[in-house]
């Protein structure tokens, strides 16, 4: 039987002697941005992919260096994060095919006591903003009851991942309008 453990949202289990950590997040797009969103911690994100399938991102938040692994799946999904040093974040990241995603992502507590993280995209994706929100079981995610200034729920929309998004191809015309 699987021993299980989660930690800020994020499910690990032990089974037959392999770790496995899921990540059990639901995406919506959004109807406004809320009011007071200066008042709410901001992280700064830049993240290239060197594989989408399986996914393999690199990603500066911050001053924090990452190379994460993504398994298969959208409302759940395996992932794995290991620290890098920055100058080996920007020799990966150079190596990253497609776009670059920049973003700002905005910690904002909901009535339920979970974070709903608001990412407003910058650079060729800018006017793109998604909410996710992390749960520590499908059954919490399934049951969710999003607040009034979501819109639809992308979950299962692939084309709203963030390694689907880096791999859009736009026309000369997008570029141009994406860099005014």
């Amino acid at each position: 039987m699987p021993e299980r453990h989660q930690s800020e949202n994020i499910n690990i289990t032990l089974q037959n002697g392999e770790l496995f950590i899921m990540e059990i997040e639901r995406k919506y797009l959004v109807k406004n941005i809320p009011e007071n969103l200066n008042e709410y911690p901001c992280r700064l994100i830049e993240q290239g992919y060197l594989s989408t399938r399986p996914v393999v991102r690199v990603r500066q938040d911050n001053d924090s260096y990452y190379l994460t692994y993504k398994g298969k799946g959208l409302l759940a999904r395996e992932e794995y994060n290991l620290p890098l040093t920055e100058e080996s974040y920007n020799h990966l990241l150079a190596k990253a095919d497609g776009n670059v995603i920049r973003k700002k992502r905005y910690e904002i507590p909901d009535e339920t006591g979970l974070t709903i993280e608001l990412d407003i995209f910058e650079g060729v994706f800018a006017g793109t903003i998604l909410a996710e929100v992390e749960f520590s079981s499908l059954d919490e995610a399934n049951s969710y009851n999003p607040p009034a200034w979501f819109d639809k729920d992308v979950t299962n929309d692939s084309s709203y991942q963030n390694s689907s998004m880096s791999q859009r191809i736009f026309s000369d015309t997008e570029k141009q309008e994406a860099s005014c």
